[in-house]
């Protein structure tokens, strides 16, 4: 007999669309959620998963057997709410121990309404969709019908066309500026796609003011704000129903503003250029993904949150409405491009986390070489500021 997840939750299912079931003890919320089932294999960084507003309209399954031992805090956050649909871990924390924590996570997703499962088999669960991929599905305390429940599953959206930016992003404009001590160098316009909050404080912390603007931000609001340099952010939803940041980023690049792009940002980058996107079968989510720099072949450990994917020619420059442009990252365990660069305007992309918010911090000079590029384009004495360099280690 298979011992019984750490929770004293009432009984609950886990039911996909495929039809497969599994059973366990409710951890968080009790009630019903429905969304895009997917996996995080990082052993670490629960809360900020949790936060992170790419997460929208999916449950995430841990792949790290022990969740919640640290608790939860109040400075860790990406966000101001979790955005997880649904959450399934195997075996929660019975305690939580850090002289951090606040409050237990299942408080938290208590408080918050997040419904979640402590399920056995998450080892299980988690080969079931690298093998058939990510897909609906619904976690209930409260329907223990498996066939019943993944009616409901059927007729709820996919991923796939769904439109999500403008759910997460800023209603009204807001600013981060740099830490005491640390003088104002750029002052960088911000699109949110659903932005994380460790972004503009990496920008801060290289003395850029960041003004975050709404996701539905026009080139002419961006531009008003005559920034040094315009970043767009991470976010969830399919890039190809996103048409007006798409827009808003081909008017930067009209005007040379140097331009730097994460996650949902390199997929909209990819867009402007004329480039398609695809949906990944299972995506990258973790903190653990190998990607190289295909100029210098360095390889950085990095964080990853993508189901989708920029379809561009690996083999070496390609001709765009704004010049030549470049893969410049891949991935090594698949292939996946993770990153673009424009070789005649000062704009570039990465697919992966360099914030590290949680994760290794291998990426990190990304940002510093966005502020060379803002440095180069302020300064009329340099020839350099026209493209994007390769980062060097």
């Amino acid at each position: 007999m298979n011992p019984q997840p750490a929770t004293g939750g009432v009984p609950a299912v886990l039911v996909l669309e495929d039809g497969r079931a599994f059973h366990g003890r409710s951890f968080g919320a009790q009630g019903e959620t429905l969304g895009e089932i997917v996996f995080n294999t990082g052993m670490t960084g629960y809360q900020e998963t949790l936060t992170d507003p790419s997460y929208h309209r999916q449950i995430v399954v841990m792949t790290a057997p022990h969740i919640g031992n640290t608790g939860v805090n109040d400075d860790d956050p990406e966000s101001g709410r979790i955005w997880v649909a649904g959450y399934v871990v195997r075996e929660p924390a019975r305690v939580s121990s850090n002289w951090r924590a606040e409050r237990t996570l299942e408080e938290e997703l208590v408080r918050q309404n997040v419904v979640g499962i402590a399920v056995d088999g998450t080892r299980a669960l988690t080969r079931h969709l690298r093998d058939r991929g990510a897909m609906r599905a619904a976690i209930s305390t409260v329907e223990t019908d498996p066939e019943r429940l993944r009616e409901r599953v059927l007729a709820s959206p996919q991923m796939a066309g769904a439109d999500l930016a403008g759910e997460v992003a800023t209603a009204e404009p807001y600013t981060v500026r740099p830490p005491e001590g640390v003088a104002v160098r750029f002052r960088v316009a911000a699109v949110d796609l659903g932005i994380k909050a460790m972004t503009p404080q990496r920008l801060a912390e290289r003395g850029c003011e960041v003004t975050v603007l709404p996701g539905g931000a026009t080139a002419e609001e961006i531009l008003a704000l005559e920034p040094d340099g315009v970043f767009f952010s991470n976010g969830p939803g399919d890039p190809a129903t996103a048409d007006a940041p798409v827009a808003a980023m081909r008017g930067v690049l009209e005007s040379g503003t140097p331009l730097f792009g994460i996650c949902f940002g390199n997929q909209i980058l990819g867009r402007a250029l004329d480039l398609g996107t695809f949906k990944l079968r299972f995506g990258h989510r973790g903190v653990n993904q190998p990607v190289q720099d295909v100029h210098t072949k360095r390889v950085y450990i990095t964080s990853h949150n993508h189901g989708f994917a920029v379809d561009a020619p690996a083999d070496g420059p390609f001709a765009t409405p704004y010049g030549r442009a470049e893969v410049s990252h891949v991935d090594l365990n698949d292939g996946v491009v993770e990153g673009l660069r424009l070789l005649d305007r000062p704009a570039f992309s990465v697919q992966y986390h360099p914030e590290a918010a949680a994760g290794p911090h291998d990426a990190a000079e990304h940002f510093d070489a966005f502020c060379d590029l803002m440095a180069a384009s302020t300064d009329p004495s340099s020839s350099s500021g026209r493209s994007a360099e390769p980062a060097q280690s």
